[in-house]
C-alpha cells in the first residue's frame, strides 16, 4: 500500500480485499421505484396506469423502494431518506414527482429540480441538494399544462410555473457520512432562499423494504423507540441497529403496509392497522390515530419542525450505527468535516492536472452522478409471472405477456442505472459506457458491473445479453467487449502496473458465447450481413425496426453490421493480449479475425461483385440500410443518420511488436491474406523500419473514410457546435419520405425533442446530440490516427478550407462536447439554454445536469434530466490538455505507442504514406 495514497482509495481497497464491509451502505435508493414493469401485475402490462404517483404513498411496493436523497444497504432490506412538508402541499414531500409516458408531451419527465453535487465511492460522503418550493407544489398545473400541449411544443417544467420567481423556496442540503464501514452519519441543512421567514417540516424516516407480505410465513422485522430521539432496529439478517436523532425530536411509527381502506375499500371495508401513509393523515389530516401509540412499526420517522428566518438556515442530526456503538453522535461535524476533506483529497489526486475550476466543478458532479445512480435492482422473473403465496394470483394473460421467456432471471444486485427517476432499472448498452467513467474512480465495481450481465441469473442460457426491464429479449449494440477492454486498460493506467487479466479472461469467456448468439440469431441468410432491430436508436428509421416490417421482408442494418465487426475486433483484441500470457488463446484470435474479414468483405463488396444493392453508396459516400423487401426486391434505405457513420467504430490496429511475439497468430495471418487475395485488400499496412508492418483493421480505409467525414464534419449535415448530430440537418427542409401501401412514411430533421409517438416518444435520436456515439467517433478517430499519424489530414469543418490532423479532429469534437457543460464568455452553460434563473442565479449556476441528449442546434438539454450514465461520459472527456485524451491508443503499453516507435528510431518520425486508401 502507498502511505500517501488517498484514504479514499484504501478504503476501496479494503472492500476489495474483504476487509472492511465499506459498499454494504450507499445511495442505493431509487427517486423513483412507482411505475417499473416489476412492480405491474396487470393482466395488460400497462405499468403506468397501474400504480401511479397518487397510489405510492399508500401502496407498497413488491420489489423496490424509493425516496429523495436516501441511502439503504445494498440488498435495499433498511432505508433512511428525508420527507419534506411546507405546510401547503396536499401530500408529503416523500418522492420525486414526475409525468408518465402517457402523461408527458414527451414521455415521461420528473417535474422537480434536484441535483447529485458529491460522492465517494464507498459512499464514505455524499452529498446532494433538493429544492422544494414554499408555495404549494404544482402538481395539477404540471400535469395540465404537458396535457394540454402538443409533440411539437416544449415541455412544461417545474421553472416554467414561476414557483421560483421571487426565490420563496428552500434549498435542502442532504450530506451523508460514514463514521465507520456500518456507521452512518445524516446531515440535513435547510436553506430559506427566500425574504421572509417560513416553516417547514423534516421527517427523517427509516423504514423496512416490505419483505413480509408476499410470502406465507414470512416474519416481520421492527422498530421501535427505546428512548427519546432513539429508534432501535430489529432484523434477522442485519442485527440490531439504533437510529439516533439528535434534539429528541418527536418520533412517529407506522407499518409499511398498503393502505387497503384507502385503495380498495370494497375489498377490505373495515381494516385495521396503522399503515404506509400515516404521516401524511397524522401531519396534513391531523389524524392522531393514524399513527402507532405504541411506538413501534417497521417505518418510522423524527419529526422535526422548523422556522427558517430569511436567509438563514437550520440543520439536523442524526446517525444510524449498530447497537453496540456507545455514542453514534460523538464528533459530528468533525467526522463531517473530515469526509469532506477526504474527498476533496481522493478527487484532487484525479484533477491534479486541471487548472479549471469550472470544468473541475463538472467533472466532480458527473462522477457524482455516477455513484448516486447506482441502485439495488431486485427482480425474480419467475416469481413476478407466477406471483406469490400470500397474494392473489396474477392474471393468466401474464404469463404469455412481457418477458415471459426470461424466467431464468433472478437480480438482487447493486446495478449502474441510467437514471434514478426516470430509468431505474438497468440498460446493457448504456451500462456498458457508465463503466468507462466509472472505472476512473472504482474499477472494482466497473468490472463487477460488466461481469453481473454476463451471470447465469442475467444472461439468457443461449447467450444474449438482457436489453432492460420493458423488454429484456430486445437487442442492444454489442459494446459489452469494447466496455471490457476499456476498463481493463483504464485501470491498469489509473492503478499503475498491469491490468486485471482475470476479469479479462473472465468475460472474455462469456462474451464469446454471446457473440456466437449473434452471428447465429442475426444473420438470416448467413452472409455476415446483420439484422438487429432498433439497436437502442429508438426512432432513428422509417419505421420501427424491432416490429415485423409492414411491407414484409427483412432488414440489412449496416449499424447491425457495423456493430458486429466492431464486436470481432473488440474480441480479438482481448484474445490478443490474452494470448501474451497464454498462447491458446493464439487460436481464438485467429477466429475473431477471420470473423472480422468476412464481415469486412462482405461490407465492402455488397453493390459490387453484380449485386444491385449494397450497405455503401459510393455516388453519396454514405453507408445506408437496405430493405429486402417480400418479393424479394432490393432498395437502399437512403436517410443519412447516425447508423451509416456507426462503420467508424469498426478499427483496430496491430503493431509488429505483437506480431512478433506471437508468431502463431501472425503466421496464420499471414496465410488467410495469401490464400484469400480478395480478403487481403481490405487490410492496411505500412512498414515501420527495423520494425515490421503494422497493421490497420477497419471497415474504412482511406478513400471511404474521407468520404464518411466529409459527410460528418459538414455543419449543413452532421456537425453542430456541440458535436455530431444524430440525423443529417438536410431533412430540415427536405424529409426524407419512404413510400408504403400508399402511405408516405416521413423522417424529417428534429432537433430537439421528439415529434414521433414511436417508443412512446421518450427520445429522439432524429437529430440530437448523443454522447455514447460521438465517444465512439472520437475514440475512433484517434484510433485511425494511431496508423494514418499526422501526414494525413482532412477537412474540418468540410468547406473551411481548414485541413487538420485526424487526432485533431477528434480533439474539436471532444471540444464540442465538454462546452456543452462550461461556461461561456458570458458565464452561460449551452444545456440551459435561455434559463436566466439556471445560467446567473448564485444558487443555481453552478449546480449541472447531465441530461440524456442535446438539441442538435443549440446544444440545449433534452430528455431526462439526470441519465449520468452515458452523459457521465463527459467525466472522461474534460481533461486539461489535449495530448491527455486517454483513449486505448494513447494509452502507454508494450503495443500501441507511437511514442515507442519513435524513440526506437532515434527520435525519428516515423509514419504512413500520406496517400493511403
Amino acid at each position: 500500500m502507498d502511505s500517501q495514497q488517498p484514504i479514499e482509495r484504501q478504503r476501496l481497497e479494503d472492500a476489495r480485499e474483504g476487509k472492511q464491509p465499506w459498499r454494504t451502505w450507499g445511495p442505493y435508493l431509487s427517486e423513483r421505484q412507482w411505475g417499473t414493469v416489476r412492480e405491474d401485475y396487470s393482466p395488460d402490462g400497462d405499468a403506468w396506469d397501474y400504480f401511479p404517483h397518487d397510489m405510492a404513498r399508500s401502496r407498497a411496493y413488491r420489489w423496490g423502494e424509493d425516496g429523495i436523497g436516501g441511502v439503504c444497504d445494498e440488498r435495499q432490506r433498511l432505508c433512511l431518506a428525508p420527507v419534506l412538508w411546507n405546510g401547503r402541499d396536499p401530500i408529503l414531500k416523500e418522492r420525486l414527482f414526475g409525468l408518465t409516458n402517457p402523461q408527458g408531451n414527451h414521455g415521461e419527465d420528473v417535474k422537480e429540480l434536484y441535483y447529485y453535487l458529491d460522492a465517494t465511492p464507498t459512499g464514505s460522503y455524499l452529498k446532494m441538494l433538493y429544492k422544494y418550493p414554499q408555495r404549494e407544489f404544482p402538481y395539477g398545473q404540471l400535469l395540465d399544462e404537458n396535457r394540454r400541449r402538443g409533440r411539437d411544443a416544449p415541455e412544461f417544467e417545474l421553472l416554467d410555473t414561476g414557483i421560483f420567481d421571487d426565490d420563496r423556496y428552500f434549498d435542502v442540503q442532504v450530506e451523508f457520512a460514514k463514521a465507520g464501514p456500518l456507521h452512518q452519519l445524516m446531515l440535513v441543512t435547510i436553506f430559506n432562499r427566500g425574504p421572509e421567514a417560513a416553516e417547514i417540516h423534516l421527517l427523517p424516516q427509516l423504514w423496512f423494504r416490505n419483505t413480509w407480505s408476499w410470502k406465507v410465513g414470512a416474519k416481520r422485522p421492527k422498530l421501535l423507540q427505546v428512548a427519546p430521539g432513539v429508534i432501535e432496529v430489529r432484523h434477522r439478517i442485519l442485527g440490531k441497529y439504533r437510529l439516533h436523532a439528535d434534539g429528541a425530536p418527536e418520533l412517529l411509527f407506522c407499518d409499511n403496509d398498503t393502505n387497503v381502506k384507502r385503495l380498495f375499500p370494497k375489498a377490505f371495508p373495515h381494516p385495521e392497522g396503522f399503515f404506509k401513509d400515516a404521516f401524511h393523515d397524522y401531519l396534513i389530516h391531523g389524524d392522531k390515530l393514524a399513527v402507532n401509540p405504541q411506538l413501534s412499526g417497521t417505518k418510522a420517522a423524527a419529526h422535526y419542525r422548523f422556522t427558517v428566518p430569511a436567509g438563514g438556515k437550520v440543520e439536523a442530526r442524526l446517525a444510524l450505527a449498530p447497537d453496540d456503538v456507545t455514542d453514534p453522535l460523538a464528533n459530528f461535524d468533525g467526522l463531517f468535516t473530515q469526509r469532506r476533506g477526504e474527498a476533496d483529497e481522493f478527487y484532487a489526486e484525479l484533477q491534479c492536472d486541471m487548472d479549471d475550476s469550472d470544468a473541475r466543478s463538472v467533472q466532480r458532479q458527473a462522477f457524482a452522478g455516477m455513484i448516486w445512480c447506482k441502485q439495488t435492482y431486485n427482480y425474480d422473473v419467475t416469481l413476478w409471472l407466477d406471483g406469490d403465496s400470500a397474494q392473489p394470483p396474477p392474471a393468466p394473460e401474464r404469463k404469455k405477456g412481457r418477458n415471459a421467456d426470461w424466467r431464468h432471471l433472478n437480480n438482487a444486485d447493486v446495478m449502474s442505472m441510467p437514471d434514478s427517476w426516470e430509468y431505474p432499472w438497468y440498460a446493457s448498452w448504456d451500462l456498458a459506457f457508465h463503466c468507462i467513467p466509472l472505472a476512473m474512480i472504482d474499477p472494482d465495481f466497473a468490472k463487477a458491473q460488466l461481469l453481473a450481465l454476463t451471470r447465469e441469473w442475467f444472461m439468457d442460457p443461449r447467450g444474449q445479453l438482457p436489453a432492460y426491464e420493458w423488454s429484456f429479449g430486445d437487442v442492444n449494440p454489442p459494446v459489452h467487449a469494447w466496455a471490457a477492454w476499456r476498463v481493463y486498460k483504464i485501470e491498469a493506467k489509473y492503478r499503475g502496473g498491469g491490468g486485471d487479466r482475470e476479469f479479462l479472461e473472465r468475460i472474455f469467456h462469456k462474451l464469446m458465447i454471446n457473440f456466437t448468439w449473434w452471428v447465429n440469431r442475426k444473420d438470416v441468410d448467413g452472409r455476415n450481413i446483420f439484422q438487429g432491430g432498433f439497436l437502442g436508436l429508438d426512432n432513428i428509421g422509417v419505421f420501427d425496426r424491432s416490429k415485423p416490417l409492414p411491407m414484409g421482408g427483412h432488414l440489412d442494418q449496416a449499424d447491425s453490421t457495423s456493430w458486429m465487426a466492431m464486436y470481432s475486433l473488440n474480441l480479438l483484441r482481448i484474445a490478443l493480449e490474452l494470448a501474451l500470457y497464454d498462447r491458446v488463446y493464439e487460436d481464438v484470435a485467429t477466429k475473431f479475425f477471420e470473423h472480422f474479414m468476412g464481415i469486412a468483405h462482405a461490407m465492402t463488396n455488397m453493390g459490387g461483385d453484380g449485386e444491385a444493392v449494397g450497405l455503401w453508396d459510393e455516388q453519396d459516400g454514405f453507408f445506408y440500410d437496405v430493405l429486402h423487401g417480400a418479393d424479394g426486391h432490393a432498395q437502399p434505405m437512403r436517410v443519412r443518420s447516425i447508423v451509416g457513420l456507426i462503420p467508424l467504430f469498426a478499427v483496430e490496429t496491430i503493431e509488429p511488436e505483437m506480431l512478433e511475439r506471437l508468431p502463431d497468430f501472425s503466421s496464420r495471418m499471414q496465410w488467410y491474406l495469401t490464400n484469400r487475395p480478395e480478403m487481403a485488400n481490405l487490410v492496411s499496412h505500412w512498414d515501420v523500419p527495423g520494425k515490421g508492418s503494422r497493421r490497420l483493421l477497419s471497415l474504412l480505409r482511406g478513400h471511404r473514410m474521407k468520404r464518411l467525414l466529409k459527410r460528418a464534419l459538414d455543419e449543413t449535415e452532421f456537425l453542430s457546435e456541440h458535436g455530431v448530430r444524430s440525423l443529417s440537418k438536410v431533412y430540415k427542409q427536405n424529409p426524407y419520405i419512404f413510400k408504403c401501401d400508399g402511405s408516405d412514411l416521413m423522417v424529417n430533421y428534429e432537433p430537439g425533442e421528439s415529434e414521433t409517438s414511436m417508443f412512446g416518444g421518450n427520445s429522439n435520436w432524429r437529430g440530437p446530440i448523443w454522447f455514447p456515439i460521438n465517444f465512439l467517433i472520437i475514440e475512433s478517430l484517434q484510433k485511425f490516427h494511431h496508423y494514418y499519424g499526422d501526414d494525413f489530414k482532412i477537412e474540418c469543418p468540410t468547406g473551411s478550407g481548414r485541413y487538420m490532423t485526424i487526432n485533431d479532429v477528434a480533439h474539436e469534437l471532444t471540444l464540442r462536447m465538454t462546452r456543452l457543460f462550461l461556461r461561456d464568455e458570458q458565464g452561460n452553460r449551452p444545456i440551459y439554454g435561455k434559463s436566466e434563473k439556471q445560467q446567473q442565479d448564485p444558487h443555481f449556476r453552478d449546480h449541472v445536469h447531465f441530461f440524456e441528449y442535446f438539441h442538435g442546434d443549440n446544444g440545449l438539454g433534452l430528455g431526462a434530466s439526470h441519465q449520468t450514465g452515458w452523459t457521465g461520459l463527459i467525466a472522461k472527456l474534460i481533461q486539461p490538455r489535449k495530448e491527455d485524451l486517454h483513449f486505448d491508443h494513447h494509452e502507454p503499453d508494450a503495443f500501441h505507442s507511437q511514442a515507442a516507435a519513435e524513440k526506437a528510431q532515434g527520435g525519428k518520425q516515423t509514419g504512413p504514406a500520406p496517400a493511403a486508401t
